[in-house]
């Protein structure tokens, strides 16, 4: 088989780099070593950025996602006891956020390539790639107990932290940046209405808690744990009362309970590769870096990758330039660096640290009473848990 390029992933960031570059003309096969109903059935976040938005409108996938989505003008610290909001929208000059489920996201984005009838190959064993580093790449894959070749021009790897393409580059080629939380979240969905209409981020003395949702009437809630948990010890009715017992009063008042749809227990980790090109392999999404959750980036910044990557290779193919692809690594870390740093940050400000003395938690207090009550604290929160604007890292190195 022969085609422009291969995308190694059929998740979010694999899927929407496929639907632009048809869009533009450019012919792409997707391989995926998981099959689709495994990859629908991952349960990740739904909190998505302007830029993330107007890339699923300019990929012809918005429809659904402006039907259901939820805007969200603000979010609410509560910290001491109290409640504090950080009204979006007025802190950036008219900017929201929208809470759209990653995996109704994906949905649409596979329906749309079935539809176009796309090449996709799902449950492909065995996946490796191959002359990235010299002019004649191809990826090979095994499936129904047949091999195959891919020729291509370039070679997209959208395959997650633990995919096939970054683990292919030599040891040498990449500098990795790791950082790993001593705890994790502990996650439950369920068809219960949500308690507040909009997220709220816990910093309490038993530990971080978010109260987020999917929709109306479906409700995502996290607690941290230790490492050490394991989802099988977590009933039910035990997340239900520790989520109680770090809410305020309004906020048990208004807590309806019901029985999980899905429950699981995700590690945090502050992650980056450099760089994310090598020769005529691109890294995008997970393959690249991994951010902790707290501050709703990972999807966002996955977006923006494909977003400068489809721009380089449909550059290449329509003005035979390759000042995109020459610039791609520089500009996707330069945006990834900042993000990293906000949910780092965040996840430092809001959590309990195992080894943290009773001094640091009257530090989280004292500075998140700062951010709540100083508009120029304020708007520092508000402007990066928007998206910073692309043009803001323009002449980065």
């Amino acid at each position: 088989m022969r085609t422009q390029v291969a995308i190694v992933g059929a998740g979010p960031s694999g899927l929407l780099l496929g639907q632009l570059l048809h869009k533009s003309g450019v012919d792409a096969v997707i391989v995926e070593r998981q099959s689709a109903d495994y990859v629908l059935s991952r349960i990740r976040a739904g909190v998505l950025e302007q830029v993330t938005i107007d890339l699923l409108d300019e990929a012809g996938v918005g429809a659904r996602m402006h039907r259901e989505g939820l805007v969200h003008d603000g979010f609410e610290l509560l910290y001491g006891g109290q409640r504090h909001r950080v009204d979006l929208r007025a802190l950036t000059g008219g900017k929201a956020v929208m809470v759209y489920g990653q995996t109704e996201l994906t949905r649409d984005l596979m329906d749309a390539r079935r539809d176009l009838a796309l090449p996709t190959v799902y449950e492909a064993h065995n996946v490796s790639v191959h002359g990235f580093d010299g002019t004649q790449p191809r990826v090979r894959y095994d499936k129904d107990g047949h091999s195959h070749e891919i020729e291509c021009d370039f070679i997209a790897g959208c395959d997650g932290f633990h995919g096939v393409c970054r683990a292919s580059v030599p040891r040498g080629a990449l500098d990795e940046y790791e950082k790993v939380y001593p705890f994790g979240w502990l996650g439950l969905l369920a068809d219960t209405p949500p308690v507040s209409h909009e997220l709220i981020y816990l910093n309490t003395p038993r530990g971080f808690a978010l109260c987020s949702m999917r929709s109306r009437a479906r409700s995502r809630y996290y607690l941290q744990v230790p490492l050490t948990d394991r989802v099988e010890e977590w009933t039910d009715e035990a997340f239900w009362q520790e989520l109680r017992l770090r809410l305020d009063q309004p906020g048990r008042d208004k807590l309806v309970t019901g029985p999980s749809i899905e429950k699981s227990i995700a590690p945090l980790r502050s992650f980056v590769t450099e760089p994310m090109r090598f020769g005529r392999l691109f890294l995008a999404g997970d393959a690249a870096h991994i951010v902790p959750p707290t501050g709703a980036k990972g999807l966002n910044l996955a977006a923006t990758d494909v977003k400068y990557l489809s721009g380089a290779l449909i550059e290449h193919y329509r003005e035979r330039s390759d000042a995109g692809i020459d610039a791609y690594s520089a500009r996707c870390l330069a945006r990834v660096w900042k993000a990293e740093r906000f949910s780092w940050w965040l996840t430092s400000l809001m959590h309990r640290f195992p080894e943290d003395s009773g001094i640091v938690a009257k530090f989280q207090l004292a500075e998140l009473d700062y951010l709540a009550r100083s508009p120029a604290g304020a708007r520092t929160i508000a402007e990066n848990y928007v998206g910073l604007p692309l043009d803001f890292n323009d002449g980065a190195a």
